[in-house]
C-alpha cells in the first residue's frame, strides 16, 4: 500500500512540474503574440517630424564666418552679426503685425522626405502620408527633396512609390530625388 500511496505523490508532483512548464510557456507565447498585435495596430497611424533647419543654418553661417574672419576683426563681426539680427527680429516682428496683409512674398521652403526602401518597398505607405501632407501646403515655389535608400526590390512596389512621387509634379511642385544607398541592380 506504501509504494501505491508513494507512486501516486510522485505522479501528482509529475503533473504539478508539467503543468508549471506548460503555464509558463503559454504565458510567454501570449505576451508575444499580445506585443505583436500590438505594433500591428500602431502601424497605420504614423507620426510626421517636422524641423525647420533655417535657425540651425544660420547659426552654422555666422558661426562659420566668425571663425575664417581675423582675430582682430572678430569682435567687430560679432557686433556687426547681433545687430543685424536684432534688426532682422525687428523687422519680423513689424511684419507678422501686417499679417492681414496678404501680398507679401512668402519665402520658399524645401521639404526633405526619406524614404528607406526595402525588398517590398513597405515604406510606399508613410511615403504617401508625407506626401500628401506636404501637398497641402506646396505651393510651385517650394521645392520636395528625397533622401533615398534602396536595397531593391519588386517592381510593382516601387511602381506605387514613383506613382507617389508623380502627385508632386502634377502639382508643379519640384522634385528632386538623392540618391543615397541602392542596390547593384537598381
Amino acid at each position: 500500500m506504501e509504494i501505491k500511496v508513494e507512486f501516486l505523490f510522485e505522479y501528482g508532483l509529475f503533473f504539478a512540474k508539467v503543468g508549471t512548464l506548460l503555464l509558463a510557456f503559454v504565458t510567454v507565447v501570449s505576451v508575444i503574440v499580445g506585443a505583436s498585435q500590438k505594433n500591428k495596430e500602431g502601424e497605420g497611424k504614423g507620426h510626421l517630424e517636422i524641423t525647420p533647419l533655417n535657425h540651425q543654418f544660420e547659426h552654422l553661417k555666422d558661426t562659420m564666418l566668425i571663425a575664417t574672419t581675423d582675430e582682430s576683426l572678430q569682435k567687430a563681426e560679432e557686433k556687426k552679426l547681433n545687430k543685424a539680427k536684432k534688426k532682422q527680429l525687428s523687422d519680423e516682428k513689424k511684419a507678422s503685425k501686417k499679417v492681414s496683409d496678404l501680398s507679401i512674398p512668402q519665402r520658399s521652403k524645401v521639404y526633405v522626405l526619406n524614404f528607406d526602401g526595402n525588398i517590398s518597398a513597405s515604406a510606399v505607405g508613410h511615403l504617401r502620408e508625407e506626401i500628401t501632407a506636404v501637398l497641402t501646403q506646396a505651393t510651385p515655389n517650394d521645392e520636395v527633396l528625397l533622401k533615398l535608400e534602396s536595397a531593391g526590390g519588386m517592381v510593382h512596389s516601387y511602381g506605387l512609390a514613383s506613382s507617389q512621387l508623380d502627385r508632386l509634379r502634377k502639382k508643379n511642385v519640384p522634385l528632386t530625388v538623392c540618391v543615397d544607398k541602392v542596390a547593384a541592380s537598381g
